[in-house]
């Protein structure tokens, strides 16, 4: 099954150099390749342009994460595309600026295979759904527009625009 993406297509490029630094427990955090605020701020300035979202603290996370909830009239997708109640995505704090989010299949397969997510450590264990990945923070402006791309996929997911 093919996702219904932004344009219609996942198609991200591969993410240079190694992978970050994890922990591969929760908190499920990056520890190294930080992003810095002054990204994680261009990051969260368009997350939070998004349409039907709604701001708030994250009912999973860290009490510094700021989380992307969608209105209850526009959360049409799956169970899979949310992390918990309407929660679709979430930014973590300052020291960290890596993201959490739901993604459909072929997103999760490609942002994996590309370097640019991991999967969460509970969905390893089968304790969450495949869908929940853990999306680098971005060291540069190129980087901050693929996980941009990869922000917007999960925005379709929750709303029911992309399939798993």
């Amino acid at each position: 099954m093919t996702t219904t993406t932004v344009d219609g297509q996942v198609d991200l490029p591969d993410r240079p150099g190694e992978r970050p630094h994890t922990r591969t427990r929760n908190p499920h955090q990056q520890l190294s390749q930080l992003a810095s605020p002054d990204l994680q701020e261009t990051l969260w300035s368009r997350m939070m342009t998004l349409n039907g979202v709604l701001l708030g603290r994250s009912g999973v996370s860290l009490p510094d994460t700021r989380a992307l909830h969608l209105r209850p009239t526009m959360a049409k997708g799956p169970g899979d595309a949310f992390l918990v109640g309407t929660e679709f995505a979430h930014l973590h704090g300052r020291g960290d600026g890596s993201l959490h989010m739901c993604l459909p299949k072929d997103a999760v397969t490609e942002s994996i295979a590309r370097g640019w997510a991991e999967p969460h450590p509970m969905a390893r264990q089968q304790f969450l759904p495949a869908s929940v990945v853990m999306v680098y923070g971005p060291r540069d402006l190129d980087e901050l527009e693929v996980i941009w791309r990869l922000v917007r996929i999960s925005h379709r997911f929750a709303r029911g625009s992309a399939t798993a």
